[in-house]
């Protein structure tokens, strides 16, 4: 390239070539990615004002970076925030520098590389012309309701614009990203050039001189103030079906916005009070806690590469049996043993399934299948890198298993348990080298829930530890390392949520109103439908494992419906009806707020407990093992966020008001743990 004049910045590199084009490079320093933080967003400004001042044949911005343009904005940044007035100063500044790049007197072309998410593709949506070098990934999208907010710098107005609302409003409404050729075919990119030609192509669309895309002619008549009113009632019936208003108001705000402005001279500022208000409100707030709690979460471990590339899975249930094709999906070698072949066939058609689902190529759909092979003779043991053991719990039977692999597994090797509850101390005994002996407990269902359990004993081997939390991060979960303790921690904050569930059924409340009770509170489904999913014998089962360890009584409600066969969904038939895999409930339930804290209140009670004991290192990390291991709801931002939010005296005070209540019934489950004095003294 020719050049003319060059220009350097800490985060923007500017040339202008013999052509009287200037090349804006984006190469965020000290970052793996751009994101648009306040001094990256106060240098481009001066970089505009050049442009305004003298501007030149064309402006095209790209990126430095090969992980992609623009990751969005700098999400740490958004908790210096502290009111509503700060917040709208700050996005009104963003939105009136991208409303300058708009109304610039040259064309601009933004050169879109790879991951292109909120502001940056908001930055993106001010240009005229939009390229995208051809990738099948999915990296153009709006995900801030991820975060409880919506688009800020002017996002909600140009995408809709552009595109229409019926394109716009899902991209934003579901925060998920959407491919390159999806959002060609939107009109939310011009051109989808190759990795070689995206120079040459920037000069063409520059010199085309084509008018801006615009939203097709019907999304332009169903922007009309006349129909504005009957969309949003349609888009706003669609969201209530996924999420409450007062769980999640950000989607609800975008529909109002739309709704109420439809895109006129006042939707700018009007969006960036929005966003301003949803920033400093609770579900923001503990919305992006979560997101660096998930962070947090992937930090485990040292950086280092699992050397992991064989699985062997042993135990076709269902279980064992998705955790085989979870792993084969993500690219590891995978064999499957069971008992015989009829065991292993069913785990066999749902790997098919999974596969057919996740993969659209039809060729890696094929390597997928490849990589997973039925063992009945477990000859796969001798050669694999980890052993995953996935078979029903039983101490006894795993010993069994445990022996027949001592002299079969390779030098090196990592042997694993998806215990949901036993102790590793008790399971290890039987193992040639139990300081390498882990558990790994996936939750079900495997392709939907993030979260693994990591649990250790004191004297586990870190090397052995380290590879496996490189292990669970590479098949794309979420590790949380726990020390071995009955129950470790889902499953144990969960039991007594779920005992509790069973005293209402006892007492006569109407199974509904429990369900309904919880997800009214934001559980993303009540406990009586999770005792049905995860099945009426394993829910008796951990029951019956954590009762004798933390002298808790059983209902008898569960061994009887065990004993009669109804197993939940697995039989069709439990609390609920099952038909086609969804409970039949036979009309929706109405909530009793009076029951919230019976439910809650044990789980936030039993995650006190944990923390006292060190099951996890910090309170940080148990929230985000429940939000991501139970789905404890997001918004609240976990169960120890949820006491502090509320006052942990508060919550000490219910918890006493309970025990007192239920004082000749075993009131002493509801007694406030004395880990709530530690808890006032933490930060969260």
């Amino acid at each position: 390239m020719s050049e003319n004049v060059r220009a350097e910045h800490k985060h923007w590199h500017v040339e202008t070539d013999a052509d009287g084009l200037t090349w804006i490079r984006f190469d965020k320093a000290e970052s793996k990615v751009n994101t648009l933080s306040s001094d990256v967003l106060l240098e481009f400004e001066k970089i505009v004002s050049r442009l305004e001042a003298k501007p030149p044949c064309g402006a095209i911005i790209h990126s430095g970076k090969t992980s992609g343009f623009v990751l969005g904005a700098d999400i740490n940044e958004f908790t210096t925030i502290e009111s509503a007035e700060q917040g709208y100063e700050l996005i009104r500044l963003g939105q009136q520098l991208f409303d300058r790049i708009e109304s610039l007197c040259c064309p601009t072309v933004a050169v879109l590389n790879g991951h292109t998410l909120g502001g940056g593709f908001e930055l993106a949506l001010a240009c005229t012309y939009r390229i995208a070098l051809d990738n099948s990934k999915p990296i153009i999208g709006l995900p801030e309701v991820q975060l409880g907010l919506h688009p800020g710098f002017g996002g909600t107005v140009r995408s809709v614009r552009m595109a229409g609302v019926r394109a716009a409003m899902p991209l934003m409404l579901t925060g998920k990203p959407i491919r390159v050729n999806k959002a060609h075919a939107q009109g939310l990119i011009d051109r989808i050039v190759t990795t070689g030609s995206w120079r040459q192509v920037a000069r063409e669309v520059v010199a085309s001189d084509q008018p801006k895309q615009t939203a097709p002619l019907l999304d332009k008549f169903l922007n009309f103030a006349i129909f504005r009113p009957f969309v949003g009632r349609m888009l706003t019936k669609q969201v209530a079906g996924r999420a409450r208003k007062a769980h999640y108001p950000a989607p609800y705000a975008m529909i109002d916005l739309w709704t109420q402005y439809g895109g006129g001279d006042d939707s700018y500022a009007a969006e960036a009070r929005s966003f301003a208000e949803l920033m400093v409100g609770n579900t923001s707030r503990n919305l992006v806690r979560v997101f660096f709690l998930q962070n947090r979460l992937k930090a485990q471990g040292k950086k280092r590469a699992s050397g992991i590339e064989k699985v062997h899975v042993i135990g076709a249930g269902t279980m064992g049996g998705d955790i085989a094709a979870w792993c084969a999906l993500r690219g590891l070698r995978v064999t499957l043993q069971d008992r015989e072949q009829k065991y292993v066939a069913p785990a066999m058609q749902r790997a098919t399934k999974l596969f057919n689902k996740r993969i659209r190529n039809t060729s890696l759909r094929a390597e997928a299948s490849d990589r997973l092979a039925p063992d009945i003779a477990g000859d796969g043991a001798r050669q694999a890198d980890l052993i995953i053991e996935a078979i029903f719990e039983n101490t006894e039977a795993k010993h069994a298993v445990y022996r027949d692999l001592r002299e079969r597994m390779k030098h090196g090797s990592i042997l694993a348990s998806n215990t949901s509850s036993i102790r590793i101390e008790e399971l290890r005994t039987a193992c040639k080298q139990p300081s390498r002996f882990v558990g790994l407990h996936f939750f079900n269902p495997v392709a939907k829930l993030p979260l693994v359990e990591v649990i250790r004993c004191d004297d586990t081997e870190e090397e052995a530890l380290d590879r496996t939390f490189a292990f669970v991060k590479s098949i794309g979960k979420l590790p949380l390392e726990c020390r071995s303790s009955p129950g470790f921690v889902v499953n144990r904050i969960l039991a007594p949520y779920m005992a509790e569930a069973m005293h209402l059924v006892a007492e006569g409340v109407p199974i509904p109103t429990i369900d309904a009770t919880a997800e009214e509170f934001g559980m993303p489904m009540g406990p009586i439908e999770l005792i049905d999913s995860v099945g009426l014998d394993v829910a008796m089962h951990v029951s019956n494992i954590l009762g004798t360890q933390f002298d808790r009584e059983v209902p008898d409600i569960l061994s009887n419906m065990v004993d009669a066969g109804n197993l939940g969904r697995k039989s069709g038939k439990g609390f609920y009806r099952w038909v086609n895999g969804k409970a039949d409930k036979e009309g929706a339930g109405k909530s009793n707020i009076g029951l919230t804290d019976r439910l809650i209140l044990p789980m936030v009670n039993e995650s006190v407990a944990v923390l006292s004991e060190q099951v996890v290192r910090d309170a940080d990390l148990l929230d985000a093992g429940v939000i991501f291991g139970t789905g404890f709801a997001p918004f609240h931002g976990g169960p120890l966020q949820y006491a502090r939010s509320r006052g942990i005296d508060d919550v000490v005070a219910s918890l006493s008001a309970l025990a007192a209540t239920y004082a000749d019934s075993d009131g002493h489950r509801f007694l406030p743990h004395p880990g709530f004095d530690d808890l006032r003294g933490r930060s969260i």
